[in-house]
């Protein structure tokens, strides 16, 4: 079992930066792929940003490549989203993911392969 807290969401302007956290409890973290989803307001969940468990592969959406760094402290058990030149359409709800005892040769992005998830918190851009 492993439960997700996110927080270090906010308002911020256009261009401005934010940096989200997601703390995980249980045991399962250091071999969970941690994954980075949002949803905007009526619009389908939409993946972010995954690392991978064993290797600290990254993948993002095409959309927040070279804005957006995700990034994980398995001593703290906490995975990160580092938000740069936020733009409006990045307003969501962000939410983190885990999937416990991932592939070594997979790192999934979608969202029905992660199986927990935080009650996720709001990034509003505005413009």
């Amino acid at each position: 079992q492993v439960q997700l807290v996110e927080s270090g969401g906010g308002l911020v302007q256009a261009g401005g930066s934010l940096r989200l956290s997601c703390a995980a409890s249980g045991r399962a973290f250091s071999t969970s792929h941690m994954g980075w989803f949002r949803r905007a307001p009526g619009k389908e969940r939409e993946f972010v940003a995954a690392i991978s468990w064993n290797n600290g592969n990254t993948y993002y959406v095409n959309s927040v490549k070279g804005r957006f760094t995700i990034s994980r402290d398995n001593a703290n058990n906490t995975v990160y989203l580092q938000m740069n030149s936020l733009k409006p359409e990045d307003t969501a709800v962000y939410y983190c993911a885990a999937q416990p005892s991932g592939s070594r040769f997979y790192t999934p992005t979608g969202p029905s392969e992660y199986v927990y998830w935080g009650q996720g918190t709001q990034v509003t851009v505005s413009s």
